[in-house]
């Protein structure tokens, strides 16, 4: 229980100390269609609240009918032991009980070394608070499968990919979770093999579920993973709450929460510190992604902390082929970050992002407030059209501070697909030198309240900025 004292004592006092809950702010809404009235802009009011509230759903953590534990199946718990057969068979053991309520596979207190193993459906993989499941690093226990069809090749390097450490497809209603117990990828050996230039394979996520539905991971934390901590891909009506993250700062590509490819996903209540961002919202790779064509929607985020001195505290992108919309993004306190919202495109990858509500957020040590690119990232191969342009429309943002900042926002679209209905609004930031705050380009929008002033770009003011209900005053996830 340590470990789990420490994380809620760390994110509350946090909070506490940095950041006013206010479950009572409006987003500013408009639709993409302006009217001209008198000669000024006005914008109809447009309901931002969630379609679906996937956060008040709540988490169904009731226990299962048949419990086994992994010792039952040969698992030593010595931390030297490999127990990646132990782990195997006890799934193929609890399939047969699919049909009946599904069974719990307990993980005991000591030191589990293991190779990856693929979950089954009707499932919950239950840690004990001082259980460490630790990723072998030996890469042949890490084998190679293809690659997302989404993606084309391995994120890193053409091929396939290695596996995830927890790994499953085409599951239904898998629950990973426990009391604080710890999934630790022994990423260091992944990482040295990518500064060396010695990998031969994509390295492998800590957890990875594709094309699954009704999955929960909660009450657990994550530590050094090879590449992606958290990888739901091509999955619906996933929750995802009260996890830390943890990886060294410069620890490449370890992402904390992925979303890709996917809809209806509630992140709560989480702390994540690593090596990039701390959540980032994707939907496939160039002519991969848009020919795929699934998309990423309904993606509420709300009461998380961390930081990340390398990249973003919430990131849409690059891979976002497949669009991006309704993106719901309140109460989160970020700090020692580079920057703090960015959205990532490229040409060549098509795709959309649009409907993306973002509010209540603080910001401490920030280089970058408030991001845009255009001209992201690298491509899969030389197949991709460099003609496919990325739509990027109707961004809201507002309610935010920012202390220590030393840019307020660099905002760049395509000269041929300029972002627009950007939406700032109630934005202080406290800035470590006003001669030179905002940096715009082919980007236009509107703007109230905004300190310091943005660029011209974005200075509109629509003579009705309509304030309707905020999604989190009707959107308030059940305790569990």
């Amino acid at each position: 229980m340590k470990i789990y004292i420490f994380r809620l004592a760390l994110v509350f006092s946090c909070f506490g100390e940095l950041l006013q809950w206010n479950t009572y702010h409006n987003f500013a809404a408009a639709s993409s269609e302006l009217r001209i009235d008198q000669g000024q802009i006005s914008m109809p009011p447009r309901p931002e609240r969630p379609a679906k509230d996937i956060c008040s759903v709540g988490l169904n953590l009731l226990p299962r009918p048949h419990s086994v534990s992994i010792t039952e199946f040969g698992a030593v718990g010595d931390g030297v032991t490999t127990n990646t057969h132990a782990f195997q068979n006890a799934i193929f053991y609890v399939r047969s009980f699919a049909d009946k309520g599904g069974a719990q596979l307990f993980v005991p207190a000591g030191m589990w070394l293991t190779g990856s193993f693929n979950l089954t459906s009707h499932l919950t993989l239950f840690l004990d608070k001082d259980a460490v499941i630790l990723g072998t690093e030996d890469p042949n226990w890490w084998p190679v499968i293809d690659p997302l069809p989404s993606y084309g090749r391995g994120r890193e390097l053409p091929g396939g990919r290695h596996i995830s450490l927890i790994h499953g497809e085409g599951l239904v209603d898998v629950i990973i979770t426990g009391e604080n117990g710890t999934i630790d990828g022994q990423g260091a050996v992944w990482w040295q093999k990518y500064h060396n230039k010695t990998l031969e394979y994509t390295r492998g996520h800590l957890v990875e579920l594709i094309n699954s539905k009704d999955i929960v991971i909660s009450n657990l934390t994550f530590l050094n993973s090879p590449f992606w901590n958290i990888h739901p891909v091509y999955c619906s009506n996933v929750f995802i709450q009260n996890v830390t993250i943890l990886a060294p700062w410069d620890s490449p590509n370890t992402d904390g929460i992925d979303p890709d490819s996917s809809m209806d996903v509630c992140i709560q209540d989480c702390f994540i510190s690593t090596g990039d961002d701390l959540i980032s919202i994707k939907s496939g790779w160039d002519e991969y992604g848009i020919k795929y064509g699934r998309p990423s929607s309904n993606i509420v985020i709300r009461h998380v902390v961390g930081s990340t001195y390398t990249s973003a505290g919430i990131a849409i992108g690059s891979e976002m082929s497949g669009g991006v919309s309704e993106v719901y993004v309140n109460d989160m306190l970020i700090y020692n970050v580079r920057t703090g919202i960015y959205l990532k495109t490229s040409r060549g990858r098509g795709g959309y992002i649009r409907d993306i509500f973002i509010s209540n957020m603080d910001m401490i040590n920030a280089n970058i407030a408030i991001r845009f690119s255009g001209s992201y990232g690298d491509h899969p191969d030389d197949e991709y059209d460099p003609h496919a342009l990325p739509v990027v429309e109707k961004i809201f943002i507002e309610n935010i501070t920012g202390k220590n900042i030393t840019f307020a926002g660099q905002l760049e679209g395509l000269p041929d697909a300029p972002f627009k209905d950007i939406h700032l609004s109630n934005i202080s930031l406290d800035m470590d030198s006003l001669d030179e705050t905002w940096n715009c380009s082919n980007v236009w929008g509107f703007s109230e309240s905004v300190y310091p002033e943005p660029c011209r770009e974005l200075q509109t003011k629509p003579n009705r900025l309509s304030l309707v209900r905020s999604f989190t005053n009707d959107v308030d996830c059940k305790d569990s």
